[in-house]
């Protein structure tokens, strides 16, 4: 984006300069009253679409992790070994990773709205159709399908709260958004694993997000605010080239190392959430009179997660408010903090599998809590140390 476009803060004094009187007043208070200082002062419409969008979310990943429930169902019909159930998840992230930057792009030139509401439409029909589809190699053709469309609203939704939120009410409105990631995910094993044994077909599981994507579709299309790129900032922006931006990212170290840093996150979780529950499985049946289905242990792992993330998120949104005027750094300390002590603990886990099956959870438990402490934290370092002009590239 063009920084030469954008508006500077200007006192009231440099307005009265530049204009009348009465016209710079309305004008400078026009800007305060875009300020959002507290939670009070958010109105039902901006309330309502980071409702809207933490509902997409949460949908979004229960679609996701849905088949991470039945996995052994999935491998059992179409007669396939690990290697190719790790296959599905490889092919919907590299999809994933290759359209992102694409809607990142787009969306700074045409509207996130239509954007969003078409990825959320892909995903969900191509969810639907897939569910249907007998042979894998088709099957797998459609989950890329459902990459590239939860890859546009990734991409672009936590834009819009940064658009319209600044200060500590944007970290509380961006817990709320990524309270949903782990809370979805929890719900995607209880809906494969549930659905599924409730009507004897592992399918069934995956036709009950694409319903709520539709209810998505059309509260994106009639209710959601799509404020205007930069608005709580009072920046007025016109597109420039993706070559630039890109130079200017890779030239902001805060962007990079928390890049690659979430990337090692998103590689540890990601495994945790696909095999997880089949390895904890395996583990508990190697323990004598071990009666025990997969479907129990997924129901389980998903109970986990969804309340390791109720505590882990908002947690790690309220100790940064708490602590920032006294430690400016305390953001990526909190997300150190919070990895180093996630790895002993997820280590430990999977280790005490086939001795103490309870300790299991309690420290899968643990170690998910503090994983989920970075979600928010990161999205709000990136969101204040790449500027506003290319903060739609980084993906936050």
């Amino acid at each position: 984006m063009d920084q030469s476009s954008i508006t500077p803060n200007t006192s009231n004094q440099q307005l009265v300069i530049n204009g009348d009187n009465e016209s710079a007043t309305a004008l400078l208070q026009e800007k305060q009253a875009r300020r959002r200082v507290t939670l009070s002062d958010v109105t039902l419409r901006e309330f309502m679409t980071v409702g809207i969008l933490c509902f997409v979310n949460l949908i979004n990943y229960m679609d996701r992790f849905t088949i991470a429930g039945v996995l052994n169902d999935v491998k059992n019909e179409f007669g396939i070994g690990d290697d190719k159930a790790g296959l599905l998840q490889t092919v919907f992230v590299v999809a994933y990773m290759v359209f992102a930057p694409i809607f990142g792009y787009l969306g700074d030139r045409y509207s996130r709205r239509a954007i969003m509401a078409a990825g959320v439409a892909l995903w969900s029909a191509t969810t639907l159709i897939g569910s249907f589809i007998p042979d894998f190699t088709t099957f797998a053709v459609f989950r890329g399908l459902v990459g590239i469309g939860e890859a546009s609203y990734s991409t672009i939704a936590p834009t819009i709260i940064s658009d319209l939120f600044v200060g500590n009410v944007r970290s509380k409105m961006l817990a709320f958004f990524y309270f949903a990631i782990p809370v979805g995910s929890g719900f995607g094993y209880i809906v494969g694993s549930v659905a599924g044994a409730a009507a004897g077909d592992w399918r069934c599981g995956l036709r009950v997000t694409p319903f709520l994507g539709a209810a998505a579709v059309a509260l994106i299309v009639f209710i959601m605010e799509n404020p205007e790129r930069g608005l709580a900032e009072d920046c007025h922006m016109k597109p420039t080239s993706y070559q630039d931006d890109l130079k200017s990212l890779i030239k902001n170290p805060s962007f990079m190392l928390s890049s690659i840093a979430f990337t090692c996150v998103a590689f540890v979780t990601g495994a945790l959430a696909w095999w997880g529950p089949d390895f904890i499985y395996m583990g508990l049946i190697m323990q004598p009179g071990a009666d025990i289905t997969l479907d129990s242990v997924s129901y389980k792992f998903g109970l986990v997660g969804m309340l390791a993330g109720t505590c882990g998120v908002p947690l790690g949104s309220a100790l940064a408010q708490r602590l920032r005027a006294r430690y400016p750094d305390v953001d990526p300390l909190l997300c150190g903090f919070a990895l180093l002590t996630s790895a002993p603990l997820v280590y430990f886990a999977l280790v005490a599998v086939t001795a103490l099956p309870a300790f299991t959870y309690l420290l899968i438990f643990l170690g998910m809590v503090t994983l989920n402490l970075t979600w928010s934290l990161v999205a709000d370092i990136v969101l204040v140390r790449v500027e506003i002009t290319i903060r739609q590239c980084t993906h936050v």
